[in-house]
């Protein structure tokens, strides 16, 4: 049964249709894939925010800011989460 409304990936891909819009979700795409990779493993290890907070010596409140993407992560930020969710970091210049 389908859900009333208009799906994300419906609403993204008219956005995407605007010039302006595709270069500035162009430019942040870095960052929505590693938010996305983050909140993926850390839920398919059934772990709460507030767990990955301690795991990495932080509030709850800093990964809640990160994982609504209105926090932008250190380096350092970014290998303590990895490490706390059992990953590697790869950073690639292409």
């Amino acid at each position: 049964m389908r859900k009333a409304g208009v799906s994300f990936e419906e609403v993204k891909a008219d956005l995407l249709k605007n010039e302006e819009f595709r270069a500035e979700y162009e430019k942040l795409r870095p960052r929505y894939e590693a938010v996305g990779q983050i909140i993926k493993a850390r839920k398919e290890q059934d772990m709460t925010q507030e767990e990955l907070a301690r795991r990495i010596g932080t509030q709850k409140s800093n990964i809640s800011r990160l994982e609504s993407g209105n926090y932008n992560p250190s380096l350092d930020m970014l290998i303590k989460i990895a490490k706390a969710l059992g990953k590697n970091l790869n950073i690639r210049l292409q």
